[in-house]
Protein backbone atom coordinates (compact mmCIF):
# COMPACT_ATOMS: atom_id res chain seq x y z
CA UNK A 1 0.00 0.00 0.00
CA UNK A 2 1.63 3.27 -0.87
CA UNK A 3 1.66 6.28 1.28
CA UNK A 4 2.05 9.76 1.05
CA UNK A 5 2.79 13.18 3.83
CA UNK A 6 -0.11 15.68 3.02
CA UNK A 7 2.50 19.05 3.69
CA UNK A 8 1.29 21.33 5.73
CA UNK A 9 1.78 25.05 4.44
CA UNK A 10 0.46 28.03 5.53
CA UNK A 11 -1.99 29.58 3.17
CA UNK A 12 -1.46 29.74 -0.81
CA UNK A 13 1.18 26.66 -1.20
CA UNK A 14 4.92 27.38 -3.13
CA UNK A 15 4.18 24.24 -4.82
CA UNK A 16 8.20 23.49 -5.74
CA UNK A 17 8.33 22.59 -1.77
CA UNK A 18 5.35 20.28 -2.17
CA UNK A 19 6.46 16.33 -2.06
CA UNK A 20 4.93 14.94 -5.66
CA UNK A 21 3.62 11.14 -6.09
CA UNK A 22 3.89 9.42 -9.43
CA UNK A 23 0.30 8.15 -10.88
CA UNK A 24 2.39 5.16 -12.23
CA UNK A 25 0.31 2.22 -11.98
CA UNK A 26 -0.42 0.90 -16.18
CA UNK A 27 -4.05 -0.54 -15.86
CA UNK A 28 -5.63 -3.09 -17.52
CA UNK A 29 -4.34 -1.24 -20.96
CA UNK A 30 -0.65 -1.16 -22.82
CA UNK A 31 1.35 1.71 -22.42
CA UNK A 32 0.66 4.95 -24.44
CA UNK A 33 3.13 6.95 -22.57
CA UNK A 34 0.55 9.14 -20.95
CA UNK A 35 2.18 9.87 -17.83
CA UNK A 36 0.33 11.84 -14.43
CA UNK A 37 1.47 13.18 -10.81
CA UNK A 38 -0.09 14.82 -8.42
CA UNK A 39 0.96 17.49 -5.48
CA UNK A 40 -1.40 17.51 -2.20
CA UNK A 41 -0.85 19.94 0.76
CA UNK A 42 -3.16 21.72 3.53
CA UNK A 43 -3.95 23.86 5.91
CA UNK A 44 -6.54 24.61 8.87
CA UNK A 45 -8.80 25.57 5.85
CA UNK A 46 -8.77 23.44 2.95
CA UNK A 47 -6.88 20.78 0.78
CA UNK A 48 -4.87 22.12 -2.06
CA UNK A 49 -4.55 19.93 -5.06
CA UNK A 50 -2.39 19.65 -8.72
CA UNK A 51 -2.77 17.20 -10.70
CA UNK A 52 -0.28 17.59 -13.82
CA UNK A 53 -0.19 14.91 -17.22
CA UNK A 54 1.74 14.39 -19.93
CA UNK A 55 -0.56 13.76 -22.93
CA UNK A 56 -0.73 14.61 -26.43
CA UNK A 57 -3.92 13.74 -27.74
CA UNK A 58 -6.08 15.55 -25.50
CA UNK A 59 -9.87 15.09 -26.06
CA UNK A 60 -12.00 17.66 -24.30
CA UNK A 61 -15.89 17.56 -25.21
CA UNK A 62 -17.59 18.16 -21.85
CA UNK A 63 -18.71 20.99 -20.62
CA UNK A 64 -21.73 20.87 -18.31
CA UNK A 65 -21.12 20.25 -14.58
CA UNK A 66 -21.69 16.64 -13.53
CA UNK A 67 -20.93 14.97 -17.25
CA UNK A 68 -19.45 11.63 -18.08
CA UNK A 69 -15.44 13.52 -17.61
CA UNK A 70 -14.27 10.03 -17.69
CA UNK A 71 -14.68 10.17 -21.31
CA UNK A 72 -12.73 12.49 -21.77
CA UNK A 73 -8.74 13.48 -20.59
CA UNK A 74 -9.40 13.60 -17.00
CA UNK A 75 -7.25 13.05 -13.91
CA UNK A 76 -9.20 11.98 -10.71
CA UNK A 77 -8.84 12.43 -6.74
CA UNK A 78 -10.79 9.96 -4.71
CA UNK A 79 -10.21 9.95 -0.86
CA UNK A 80 -12.22 9.02 2.02
CA UNK A 81 -14.22 11.72 4.42
CA UNK A 82 -15.09 8.80 7.54
CA UNK A 83 -12.01 7.83 9.78
CA UNK A 84 -13.66 4.04 9.09
CA UNK A 85 -12.71 4.44 4.82
CA UNK A 86 -16.79 4.05 4.80
CA UNK A 87 -17.28 7.08 2.43
CA UNK A 88 -15.03 8.91 -0.27
CA UNK A 89 -15.51 11.93 -2.44
CA UNK A 90 -15.03 11.35 -6.11
CA UNK A 91 -13.70 14.21 -8.02
CA UNK A 92 -13.17 13.90 -12.09
CA UNK A 93 -11.88 17.46 -13.72
CA UNK A 94 -11.62 17.45 -17.45
CA UNK A 95 -9.39 19.61 -19.23
CA UNK A 96 -12.14 22.25 -19.69
CA UNK A 97 -12.33 22.52 -16.12
CA UNK A 98 -15.63 20.18 -16.08
CA UNK A 99 -16.09 18.41 -12.45
CA UNK A 100 -18.29 15.68 -12.01
CA UNK A 101 -17.96 15.52 -8.03
CA UNK A 102 -19.85 13.01 -6.15
CA UNK A 103 -20.08 10.62 -2.69
CA UNK A 104 -20.47 7.04 -2.79
CA UNK A 105 -19.40 4.61 -0.71
CA UNK A 106 -19.19 2.59 -3.84
CA UNK A 107 -19.47 2.54 -7.35
CA UNK A 108 -23.61 1.72 -7.11
CA UNK A 109 -24.49 4.05 -4.70
CA UNK A 110 -23.51 7.49 -5.03
CA UNK A 111 -25.18 10.39 -4.74
CA UNK A 112 -23.68 13.21 -7.31
CA UNK A 113 -22.40 16.98 -5.73
CA UNK A 114 -23.16 19.67 -8.09
CA UNK A 115 -20.44 22.47 -6.67
CA UNK A 116 -19.92 25.13 -8.70
CA UNK A 117 -15.84 24.06 -9.66
CA UNK A 118 -14.51 27.94 -9.85
CA UNK A 119 -16.39 29.18 -7.16
CA UNK A 120 -16.64 26.15 -4.72
CA UNK A 121 -12.79 24.96 -5.68
CA UNK A 122 -11.46 27.61 -7.26
CA UNK A 123 -10.71 25.63 -9.71
CA UNK A 124 -7.66 26.47 -12.71
CA UNK A 125 -6.84 24.23 -15.23
CA UNK A 126 -4.41 25.30 -18.42
CA UNK A 127 -2.65 23.25 -21.16
CA UNK A 128 1.20 23.12 -21.07
CA UNK A 129 3.62 22.41 -23.75
CA UNK A 130 3.22 18.41 -23.36
CA UNK A 131 0.10 18.83 -21.72
CA UNK A 132 -2.41 19.57 -19.20
CA UNK A 133 -3.20 20.76 -15.19
CA UNK A 134 -5.19 22.24 -13.04
CA UNK A 135 -4.93 23.77 -9.68
CA UNK A 136 -7.97 23.72 -6.54
CA UNK A 137 -8.46 23.77 -3.38
CA UNK A 138 -11.20 21.54 -1.49
CA UNK A 139 -12.55 24.07 1.05
CA UNK A 140 -12.63 22.26 4.94
CA UNK A 141 -16.72 23.91 5.25
CA UNK A 142 -17.71 21.80 2.10
CA UNK A 143 -16.38 18.67 3.30
CA UNK A 144 -18.13 19.16 7.07
CA UNK A 145 -21.23 19.20 4.98
CA UNK A 146 -21.06 15.58 3.81
CA UNK A 147 -18.83 14.72 7.45
CA UNK A 148 -19.42 17.40 10.16
CA UNK A 149 -16.80 15.65 12.34
CA UNK A 150 -13.92 15.75 9.51
CA UNK A 151 -11.50 18.17 10.66
CA UNK A 152 -8.30 18.45 8.92
CA UNK A 153 -5.33 17.47 11.78
CA UNK A 154 -1.40 16.49 11.92
CA UNK A 155 -1.39 12.71 11.81
CA UNK A 156 -4.95 12.15 10.57
CA UNK A 157 -5.09 8.87 7.79
CA UNK A 158 -6.95 9.67 4.41
CA UNK A 159 -7.32 6.28 2.62
CA UNK A 160 -7.33 8.00 -0.88
CA UNK A 161 -6.67 6.66 -4.56
CA UNK A 162 -5.27 9.01 -7.48
CA UNK A 163 -5.70 8.38 -11.53
CA UNK A 164 -5.40 9.67 -15.22
CA UNK A 165 -8.14 7.84 -17.41
CA UNK A 166 -9.51 8.44 -20.69
CA UNK A 167 -12.33 6.38 -22.04
CA UNK A 168 -13.02 7.63 -25.29
CA UNK A 169 -9.50 9.38 -26.18
CA UNK A 170 -7.81 8.33 -29.04
CA UNK A 171 -5.61 6.23 -27.01
CA UNK A 172 -7.74 4.66 -24.53
CA UNK A 173 -5.69 4.64 -20.75
CA UNK A 174 -6.07 3.92 -16.91
CA UNK A 175 -3.22 4.68 -14.65
CA UNK A 176 -3.28 4.62 -10.18
CA UNK A 177 -1.60 5.79 -7.84
CA UNK A 178 -2.19 3.15 -5.77
CA UNK A 179 -2.76 -0.30 -7.27
CA UNK A 180 -6.08 -1.78 -8.09
CA UNK A 181 -6.93 -4.68 -7.78
CA UNK A 182 -9.96 -5.91 -9.85
CA UNK A 183 -9.49 -7.66 -13.42
CA UNK A 184 -11.79 -4.62 -14.84
CA UNK A 185 -11.47 -1.15 -15.04
CA UNK A 186 -12.78 -0.22 -11.73
CA UNK A 187 -11.84 3.05 -10.16
CA UNK A 188 -14.66 2.83 -7.23
CA UNK A 189 -12.53 0.49 -5.30
CA UNK A 190 -12.03 1.86 -1.15
CA UNK A 191 -10.60 -1.69 -0.33
CA UNK A 192 -7.54 -0.70 -2.96
CA UNK A 193 -7.02 3.22 -1.32
CA UNK A 194 -3.79 4.22 -0.67
CA UNK A 195 -2.75 6.27 2.98
CA UNK A 196 -2.36 9.78 2.94
CA UNK A 197 -1.23 11.06 6.38
CA UNK A 198 -1.65 14.14 7.55
CA UNK A 199 1.73 16.05 8.30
Amino acid sequence: MNEYIIKRVNGEPNWAEVPTLEVGNIMWLPDVGIRMNQQICYDETGIYVHQRCVEANIRAEYTAPLSRVCEDSCMEFFFSIDEDGTRYVNLEINPNGCMHASLCTHRHNTIRLAPDPVGTFQLRSSRTDDGWEHYYKIPVNFLQLLNPDFHLTSGRIIRANCYKCGDLTVQPHYLTWNFVTTENPDYHTPKDFGKMILE
